[in-house]
C-alpha cells in the first residue's frame, strides 16, 4: 500500500449538450457580476462564442480575444490589463488549452500582480484567484480541470510549464460536445491524441495512485473507442460527448500525477518551434511508451488492455508491442504527422531537443530514469 496519497477533485464539472448558452446561473453561483471573456479568433469566427455571451444575459464587461495558438506572457499581460481596466470579477475562457491557459495567467496576475515568472514552481501560489470558468472547446488539454498553466516565454524560447498549484484550477469546467462539433478532424485527432498521452503518462507516473489509475484507464478506454469516430463524423455528438469526457478524465488524473518524458519533449520542441502541443504528444507517444515499458511493464500491459488488446496467448512483452502498436496506428488513421520531420523539426536540432528534454520538470516523474545519450537516441527515432 502506498505510504501517501494526495488527489485533488478539483473543479466542480458540468456536462450537457447546449448548456453553453445558460451560463448566467452559473456565473451567479460563482459570485461574478462582471464577467470577462477570452477566447481566441478560432472560436470567434467558428461561431462558438456568440450564444455563450448571448447566455451570459449583459453581465459581460470585456472580451479578449487576440490568444495566440500557443499562448504567451505578452497575450496574458495584454488580456490582463483589459480585465483590470473593465473591473473583471470573474473570468469565463472559452477555447482549447491556449485560451484557458491565458485565463489562468490572467487571474494570477489580476489577483496578485507582479510578473507570471513569479509564480514559477510547485505551490508557489496558496491562495485564491479570481473566479474562472471554462467551456473546452477541443477534447484534449483537459486544461478546464488541472493545476497547471503553460506559457510561452517568446524572448527566451521556452515555455513555462512549472506554475503548478492547486488555486490554478478553475472553479468549474462546463462540457458541452456542442462546442466541438465545428473543430477541424485534424484538431480533433491532434486533440485527442493529446488527451490519450495525458491518460497514459499520469498511469505510469512514479505519482499514480488508485484514484488516478481509475480515471486514467476509463480514459485510455474512451478514446481508442471514440476517437476515430469524432475525427471521421464530427457532428456525431456521442463521440464527441465521450471525447469530452475523456479528455477531462486524463485532465483529472494527471493533476494529481505529472507527466513524464513524452511532455518533457513535447513541452521543449514546442518551444523550439512553433508545432501544436498535441501533435508533438501524438508523435512522441509510441517510441516513448516502448522507451518506458521496461520500467513498468506490468502497467503498460493494463494499458494495452484498456486500448482493446486480447492478450490472450501473448507474452507480456507481446502484449506491450502490440499497445505500442495501436497508439501508432490510432494517430495514422486520425491522419496525423508521425515523424519529428513531417513537422518542421530539423535533425540538426535533436542534440539541443534531447539536452533541454532532460531538464524539463516533467521527467522527474517518468517511470524510467534517461541520459542525454538515451534521449537523443530516443528523439533520432521519432525524427
Amino acid at each position: 500500500m502506498q505510504e501517501f496519497i494526495e488527489f485533488n477533485l478539483g473543479a466542480r464539472v458540468i456536462f450537457n449538450a447546449g448548456v453553453a448558452r445558460e451560463l448566467g446561473p452559473l456565473v451567479e453561483e460563482c459570485g461574478g457580476q462582471r464577467v470577462f471573456v477570452v477566447a481566441d479568433k478560432g472560436v470567434v469566427n467558428a461561431g462558438l462564442l456568440a450564444p455563450v455571451l448571448a447566455g451570459l444575459q449583459g453581465c459581460v464587461v470585456g472580451v479578449f480575444d487576440a490568444v495566440p495558438p500557443n499562448s504567451s506572457l505578452n497575450a496574458v499581460q495584454q488580456g490582463t490589463a483589459a480585465a483590470r481596466e473593465a473591473g473583471a470579477d470573474l473570468i469565463i475562457a472559452v477555447g482549447g488549452g491556449s485560451p484557458i491557459d491565458t485565463a489562468k495567467g490572467m487571474r494570477i496576475l489580476l489577483t496578485l500582480g507582479g510578473e507570471l515568472t513569479d509564480y514559477e514552481g510547485y505551490n508557489v501560489i496558496n491562495q485564491r484567484l479570481t473566479p474562472l470558468i471554462v467551456l473546452p472547446t477541443t477534447a484534449g488539454t483537459g486544461s478546464e480541470v488541472t493545476p497547471y498553466a503553460v506559457i510561452k516565454d517568446e524572448a527566451a524560447g521556452r515555455k513555462i510549464s512549472g506554475i503548478v498549484s492547486r488555486f490554478v484550477v478553475p472553479d468549474m469546467a462546463v462540457l458541452d460536445p456542442e462546442l466541438t462539433r465545428s473543430l477541424p478532424p485534424t484538431l480533433t485527432a491532434a486533440t485527442g491524441m493529446d488527451a490519450l498521452s495525458h491518460a497514459i503518462e499520469a498511469y505510469v507516473s512514479t505519482n499514480n495512485n488508485p484514484f488516478s489509475d481509475s480515471m486514467a484507464l476509463y480514459a485510455i478506454d474512451l478514446i481508442a473507442t471514440h476517437l476515430r469516430t469524432a475525427v471521421r463524423q464530427g457532428d456525431n455528438l456521442e463521440a464527441r460527448g465521450h471525447m469530452l469526457i475523456a479528455s477531462c478524465m486524463a485532465g483529472i488524473a494527471c493533476s494529481s500525477t505529472l507527466f513524464g518524458v513524452v511532455h518533457a519533449i513535447s513541452h521543449t520542441a514546442g518551444g523550439m518551434f512553433p508545432i501544436h502541443h498535441g501533435t508533438l504528444n501524438s508523435i512522441a507517444l509510441p517510441l516513448s511508451m516502448a522507451f518506458n515499458s521496461p520500467a513498468v511493464p506490468e502497467r503498460y500491459v493494463r494499458i494495452a488492455r484498456a486500448l482493446g488488446i486480447n492478450e490472450h496467448g501473448l507474452s507480456p512483452e507481446e502484449v506491450i508491442a502490440a499497445g505500442v502498436s495501436a497508439v501508432a496506428t490510432l494517430a495514422v488513421d486520425c491522419g496525423l504527422p508521425t515523424r519529428l520531420r513531417d513537422v518542421g523539426v530539423p535533425e540538426t536540432a535533436l542534440p539541443e531537443l534531447a539536452a533541454l528534454s532532460l531538464h524539463d520538470g516533467t521527467m522527474l516523474t517518468n517511470p524510467r530514469a534517461a541520459t542525454e545519450e538515451e534521449l537523443l537516441a530516443l528523439v533520432r527515432g521519432m525524427w
